[in-house]
This record gives C-alpha cells, sequence and structure tokens, in this order.
C-alpha cells in the first residue's frame, strides 16, 4: 500500500516546476555523460540515484514510489527520463485518486448535521391558498442549527441529526388526539377588550383567558375533521408551579391507559421567553395570528425515552406541510435534552402558541 500526502493545486504546479527544472539539469547531465567513453556504466548508475534522490526530496510520497518501483529498474541502460516519467505518471494518478476521495469525504460531511449552522433559507413551494403569508418583524431571532425539507431545526442535544432521524417517515394511529396542558394557567397579555383577574406573573385559574381557551379552539376544529378528542383542562401547574410535569405525568397516564390507540399527544403552552416584549407574529391575508413552536424531548436527560425520534418525525412532517400552506407559521423546532413527559407515546409533542408581551399603559397627566 502506498501511503501517499494530499496536496493542493497551488503545490502540485510548484513542485512540477521544480521536477521540470531538474529534468532539464540531469538532461544536459546526461548528454554530457553520453559523450564520455569510459565509466559509462558507472556515471548512469549516479545519474538515477542522483535524480530519484532529488525527486524524493522535491516531491512529497515519491520516496515510497521509487522503492516499489527498485525492482523494475535492474536494466541499466533504461533511460533515467523514461524512468521519471513513469514515477511521476503514477504519482499523478494516485494523488487524482487521493483528491477524489476528499471530495467524496467532504460531501459525507455536508449531510444534515447538528453542527452546521448554515442559516441560509430555503425556498419553500407554497400551495394555492389564496392567502398571502408574511412573517412578522421580531426583536428575538430564528435560531436554528440543521434544517430537513425546509423545516428548521434548533438541534440542544449531543446527538447528529442524520438524514435517517430527520425522514419522517412514520406510522402512528391519527383518529385519536389528547390535548392537555402542564402549565394551563399560562395566560397572554391582558387588554382594555380582553381582561382576566391574574393568579401570578401572566397567569391566571380563568380558563376563559388562559392556554386552555387555546385548547378549547384547537379541539373545537379537530373535531370538525372527524377527530376524536379528549381535552383535559386540569390545572397541573396550581397551586404550585413545582412539579407541574409530575403533576400531567400522572393525568396522561391514566388517560392513555383508557385509551391505548392514542399515539397523539399534544401538550399546549404559551412561550415562556423571557423577554416580554418578544411577539412572534405572523401576517395571514388581512389576519394575524401567534407563530407556532415545536419543542421536542429527548433521551438526553435521565429519563428513559425511546419514542423520541418517532416523536421528532411528527414534528417534521406537520411543520412540512404547514410551510407548504403557510409559510413562516411555524418557528423552528427546538430539540432538548429533557422528555417533557414525550416517552408516553409515539406523537407526543408541546406546541407553544404564541407569546406574552409587554402592555404598556398610557399615561395620564
Amino acid at each position: 500500500m502506498i501511503n501517499l500526502a494530499v496536496i493542493s493545486l497551488k503545490d502540485i504546479i510548484k513542485y512540477l516546476i521544480k521536477f521540470t527544472i531538474f529534468i532539464a539539469i540531469i538532461a544536459g547531465i546526461f548528454t554530457y555523460a553520453s559523450k564520455l567513453k569510459n565509466n559509462v556504466g558507472q556515471i548512469e548508475i549516479l545519474q538515477k540515484n542522483a535524480f530519484l534522490s532529488c525527486l524524493n526530496i522535491t516531491i512529497p510520497g515519491a520516496e515510497s514510489i521509487n522503492n516499489k518501483n527498485t525492482k523494475k529498474q535492474i536494466k541499466n541502460t533504461e533511460s533515467p527520463l523514461k524512468l521519471a516519467l513513469g514515477i511521476e505518471l503514477e504519482m499523478m494518478s494516485s494523488l487524482s485518486k487521493e483528491i477524489k476521495e476528499e471530495n467524496v469525504a467532504k460531501e459525507e460531511q455536508e449531510k444534515p448535521d447538528e453542527d452546521n449552522q448554515n442559516n441560509e433559507e430555503e425556498p419553500l413551494q407554497q400551495a394555492e391558498t389564496g392567502l398571502k403569508t408574511e412573517v412578522q418583524s421580531s426583536n428575538v431571532p430564528n435560531k436554528y442549527t440543521v434544517q430537513y425539507n425546509g423545516v428548521k431545526i434548533k438541534n440542544e442535544t449531543k446527538y447528529k441529526l442524520t438524514k435517517e432521524i430527520l425522514t419522517p417517515n412514520i406510522n402512528i394511529k391519527t383518529k385519536n388526539i389528547l390535548i392537555f396542558h402542564t402549565h394551563a394557567s399560562e395566560s397572554y397579555t391582558s387588554s382594555e377588550k380582553y381582561t382576566y383577574k391574574p393568579t401570578g406573573n401572566f397567569r391566571t385559574t380563568d380558563k376563559n383567558y388562559s392556554v386552555i381557551r387555546v385548547g378549547r379552539e384547537l379541539d373545537k376544529q379537530l373535531q370538525s375533521y372527524g377527530y376524536n378528542v379528549t381535552h383535559n383542562e386540569t390545572l397541573h401547574d396550581y397551586p404550585s408551579y413545582s412539579g407541574s410535569y409530575d403533576n400531567s405525568l400522572k393525568t396522561v397516564t391514566s388517560i392513555l391507559e383508557k385509551n391505548k390507540d392514542t399515539d397523539i399527544v399534544i401538550d399546549l403552552h404559551r412561550d415562556a421567553i423571557s423577554d416580554s416584549k418578544y411577539a412572534p407574529t405572523v401576517k395571514i391575508g388581512d389576519d394575524y395570528a401567534a407563530q407556532l413552536m415545536f419543542v421536542i424531548g429527548s433521551d438526553g436527560g435521565v429519563t428513559e425515552h425511546k419514542n423520541w425520534q418517532e416523536n421528532l418525525k411528527f414534528a417534521i412532517k406537520i411543520q412540512e406541510k404547514a410551510n407548504e400552506l403557510y409559510p413562516g407559521l411555524f418557528k423552528p423546532i427546538i430539540l432538548r435534552n429533557s422528555s417533557y413527559n414525550q416517552e408516553l407515546a409515539k406523537a407526543a409533542v408541546i406546541i407553544e402558541v404564541g407569546a406574552t408581551r409587554k402592555h404598556i399603559r398610557p399615561k395620564h397627566n
């Protein structure tokens, strides 16, 4: 086996120039030496050795090829120029092969990867809805690390997101759907028209103004399409926010034990981003709507979670269709180490709907 260093085109050209100079020098020596009648055999041997030494020094990898061709150099009458050209052709062939292999390796590395920080926008083919979709400007950028078919994902886990993991080739039961709320008291900014009694910072137990109201609307829409929907309105985060996921775990486990044919489990939230001025919004036609976001857990935490890849595939599948109909409706999917109780089902997801926005009250003189 021949081990050659892979060199750049610039280096190859530099080495070829040096090689041409040495060819000229050796050719001159050979012409002069051929005129000598005495010690012809010794001069030819010295010429060959000197020339090969020059190649060994000038071109990386030449020494190994020269050693390989030692057995071919039995006849002292072989021309040094012919020998040199044969060696050079063999080296160029080897270099070409190694460069080709390096390019193939680079192409493999450019496949979807969690370390791929390519944030270039990919054009989406929008379906004919008759409505123009436009994402409104925001003070919080939509960061992501990888894309699959236009679906952006911010990977916060240790896993490398391969094409196999991202391809949404899933087989789930879609007839039954469970909707619940781990943080059921999450609410939005109150206004003069929509005022509620707060029970915390952007929280209320009034189910008409909390994220539970969003769940009711989703329930209504899904049922209109013929799905069997179970909407649980238990306040898992009240009176204590601590232990919310432990509380919702008990609720969901109990429901799924009675409805074993349920694969789709939606934990509906309001984005709890710390910047209260952040209002992720998309304009669809003449209407303004809150952007949505999937949050998917993994087994990067303590809890065993065998379903996380199927959960991710389900979210990608939904977001692919959303991108087709209303580009910008969804923000990038976030993949995290926590399980969020999503180990309980094959298509379990968190969907965050909008966010709080700081309500600036008018000043009174």
